[in-house]
């Protein structure tokens, strides 16, 4: 079996230790949000599941839906890729609630820097809580790069990113992500991909090894 492609053996117990480490990687971004804006954004991972590589455009609504996606690199003791990436008309909700405004104020044609930023800085902060907890556990030294943000139709974000990065899993760890603020509640995706031997590295800290 390719080093590189190990995800679709996962067991259940596998899953459910990267599922709680997404759970705690999001209450702590969730504090650091709440913390940001002074106002309380509820945050969760729903969901957990290993996914083929060439479905993740279909997850995200087709090849062709407008998104927006964050992206970086993880060097260190377990090298990985992280993608975070939602649909566009989700990620203007998304700032609105960042920013206080009402739903439907920001709109994509109409983005600015500042709007931007809140993105990149979202991005920032999910990935930072989402390390520091996995390294928490694991006891591994992991260092994110500074987040890239592309706007784009799913698949050509998404061979932009293989592009630039080559050789990746045929399967990814995706983490079904949910904000929540009063009534409004936004769902994006959390990829990652590990390089070979990054994820059984990850697994054998766990205490969860194959």
């Amino acid at each position: 079996m390719n080093g590189l492609d190990r995800f679709q053996e996962l067991s259940n117990l596998q899953v459910d230790a990267l599922k709680e480490i997404g759970n705690i990687g999001a209450g702590n971004a969730a504090t650091a949000l709440a913390q940001m804006i002074n106002s309380k954004i509820d945050m969760n991972v729903p969901k957990v599941s290993i996914l083929e590589f060439d479905k993740v455009p279909e997850l995200l609504g087709g090849a062709d839906s407008y998104v927006v996606g964050i992206y970086l690199t993880v060097t260190g003791s377990a090298p990985a890729r992280i993608l975070f990436i939602l649909p566009v008309a989700q990620a203007c909700r998304l700032v609105d609630m960042m920013m206080g405004q009402p739903p439907g104020h920001t709109v994509p044609q109409q983005m600015n820097e500042i709007e931007y930023s809140a993105m990149m800085e979202l991005g920032n902060i999910i990935s930072a809580t989402y390390l520091n907890a996995l390294a928490m556990f694991t006891q591994l030294t992991l260092v994110p790069s500074v987040p890239a943000l592309g706007m784009d139709m799913a698949g050509a974000l998404l061979n932009a990113i293989l592009a630039q990065f080559g050789e990746v899993a045929d399967h990814v760890l995706v983490l079904e992500t949910q904000f929540k603020k009063g009534d409004e509640d936004v769902v994006g995706h959390f990829f990652m991909l590990p390089e070979p031997g990054s994820l059984n590295t990850i697994l054998t800290a766990l205490g969860v090894s194959f």
